[in-house]
Parts: C-alpha cells; sequence; structure tokens
C-alpha cells in the first residue's frame, strides 16, 4: 500500500496516495458543515428547522486550529475515500507551513497515531516539498495561499529560517476587498463571500503595474455577470487587484511560484516586473516545472514534492515509526522530521 500525502491549506486539503507525476487523486474544501441534530443554533437560541449547518475552519492561515473538525475529516479521507481498514492502517506524509509551531506538529503525530493508528508518519517543509517538486533542493519560493504568504529561500534541502517571512495574508483577504469594492459599485445587489470567491476565480487579473492600475481605474468598461440566483452583477476596475550573500544567487536564479492565488492572470508577470526593479544585482529566475509533471503544479506542488519525498523516507526507513512513538512519545517528531 502505497504511503498517503497529506497536503492540508486553508481552502483545499490534497490528499492522495504517493505517485509523483500524478495531481493528488482527492482535492476537496477543507472547510466542513457540522449539523446540530437537536434543533438549535451556533449560538444556542432554538431554531424551527431540525438540523443547523455549522460552518467550521479545521486550518486557518495554515495552521491546524480546529483538532475535532481535522480528526472527522481525516477519517473521511483515509477510511471513507481511500479505503483504509481498521487495524490495517497505512503510511502517512503531511506538508508543514513555515515557521509551524513545535507544539503543533506534536499534537498531529499524536492525533496519527493514537487516534489513527498510522504504521509511519513523516512531516516536511512545504517550501522544500516545492522546489523538490521541479527538481531543485536550493531556492526560493513564494508561496501564495488562501490564508498567508510563505516567502521561504532553501539551501541544500534547508529552510533558512532567520531568512524566512510569513504574512498572514491571502487570497482570503483579496476576496474580501473585492467584496467591499463590489458592493460599492453595485449597492442593489446581495453577495455572498461564495459568490465573490467564484467572481473572484473567474475574473481576477493583476494589473502590469501601477500605471497600468491607475490607468485601469479611470476606465469605465464593465462586464455583466448573472449570479446562481438570478442577480446580474456589473464587473469592472474591481477585478484588477494591486499585489503590491553567497548564495543569493543560487536561491534568487531558482525561485518558486506556488500557492493557488498565485495562479490569477497576470500575476507572474507582474511578479517579474517587480523583481526586476530590486536595488540586487541578481534579478530572480522563475523555475518552470518539468513537462512530465501534471498541470497546475502551482496549486498543489507542495503535494506533489512530499509524493517525491514518500517514495524515500519510507523505503529506507527514515519515518516515525510506531515504535519509535511509544519509545519518545509526540517529541520524536522533532528529532526524525526536518
Amino acid at each position: 500500500m502505497e504511503a498517503v500525502v497529506i497536503d492540508a491549506g486553508s481552502k483545499f486539503l490534497k490528499a492522495g496516495p504517493a505517485i509523483p507525476d500524478q495531481a493528488p487523486s482527492m482535492i476537496i474544501p477543507t472547510q466542513m458543515k457540522r449539523m446540530l441534530e437537536d434543533g438549535s443554533s451556533a449560538d444556542g437560541s432554538a431554531c424551527e428547522d431540525a438540523t443547523v449547518d455549522v460552518t467550521i475552519d479545521p486550518v486557518v492561515r495554515g495552521f491546524i486550529k480546529d483538532w475535532d473538525a481535522m480528526e472527522d475529516l481525516l477519517y473521511h479521507v483515509l477510511y471513507t475515500a481511500f479505503g483504509w481498514e481498521v487495524g490495517n492502517e497505512g503510511q502517512i506524509l503531511f506538508t508543514d507551513p513555515l515557521y509551524t509551531p513545535k507544539a503543533l506538529r506534536e499534537q498531529l503525530v499524536q492525533l496519527l497515531f493514537e487516534t489513527f493508528n498510522v504504521s509511519g508518519f513523516y512531516a516536511s517543509e512545504q517550501a522544500v516539498l516545492s522546489l523538490y517538486a521541479v527538481g531543485r533542493i536550493s531556492g526560493c519560493t513564494v508561496d501564495i495561499g488562501h490564508g498567508k504568504i510563505d516567502i521561504a529561500p532553501v539551501l541544500e534541502g534547508a529552510v533558512q529560517q532567520v531568512a524566512s517571512r510569513r504574512f498572514e495574508i491571502g487570497g482570503i483577504d483579496l476576496t474580501k476587498l473585492l467584496a467591499q469594492e463590489l458592493g460599492k459599485s453595485n449597492p442593489q445587489v446581495n453577495l455572498n463571500f461564495t459568490d465573490v470567491e467564484k467572481l473572484k476565480e473567474q475574473y481576477s487579473c493583476c494589473a502590469e503595474d501601477e500605471v497600468a492600475y491607475e490607468r485601469i481605474q479611470e476606465s469605465n468598461e464593465t462586464e455583466e455577470h448573472t449570479l446562481p440566483d438570478g442577480q446580474v452583477i456589473k464587473i469592472g476596475r474591481e477585478r484588477y487587484t494591486v499585489v503590491s550573500s553567497e548564495n543569493q544567487r543560487q536561491l534568487l536564479e531558482n525561485t518558486v511560484l506556488c500557492g493557488g492565488t498565485t495562479s490569477m492572470t497576470g500575476f507572474e508577470d507582474r511578479f517579474q516586473k517587480e523583481a526586476s526593479l530590486c536595488s540586487s544585482s541578481i534579478r530572480p529566475s522563475l523555475v518552470k516545472p518539468p513537462e512530465y509533471m501534471p498541470e497546475n503544479l502551482t496549486v498543489y506542488s507542495a503535494w506533489v514534492g512530499g509524493a517525491i519525498l514518500a517514495k524515500v523516507v519510507f523505503p529506507q526507513n527514515q519515518h516515525v515509526t510506531k515504535a519509535d512513538y511509544d519509545e519518545t512519545g509526540p517529541s520524536v517528531v522533532h528529532r526524525k522530521c526536518f
């Protein structure tokens, strides 16, 4: 049985057997709805309906926040979707976002060994895995996801923590900004967050530069879009978003863009144009994935890198085993996963 690789993001969970040249076999929303059977709402008030939907986000800004919800989600993925059987569980590799707290790593390994009884576990940082996906062990990753931005230089497979940066802003904040702008220009339309998210994915573009953005702001060109409920909304300038050492050459010349937000139309061109304005004599050069890799690799490059790594660590017994966990406890993850 192949090891399962899981990349749990704020918006989507990517999972599948460790087959590196294929896309993850499962990409599902991380957000869940929990049904209350007692007829009460989330705030305790009475409700006429027999059930009430409660929206839950197990992962917030890249980190697991609701462990009960994550347990339910993993149970669905592993036992329902992948057919694991109780008493015959397999091995699992998790991707770690930049600056994952040690306590979270320990809680995850504890959940997997004590609740899911996995036979083996490994975790690796997403920045390293994204480089593996394009055939590099050194470089710089710019990961812009739904809830955070991670910028991490990696040297010989090791994240340079001192030079790395994490920003708690991402695609969800662009969605909120788009909702505000569309609300101003379409006050008669009642928009929900799901509608705005879909509009962002369909229409949002990245202006070439500040001058182009200013020119777009003066334009009155609009496009009409019909929402699922029949309302018609006009979209114009709101679709454009302003995204405003000795090893330096090796890192900058191997820059990898990843994360769903980087797939926005015009983002790569804007990134390269902004990067060319930096004072350094070395210009960042974007690494393209090999042709044999799946399409849309930027969206799940960390998962693909995890599948590559799983093909090494588990056969060579470099992972955390059940015996390791029983002997040392959750802290063993820091010694064996780095």
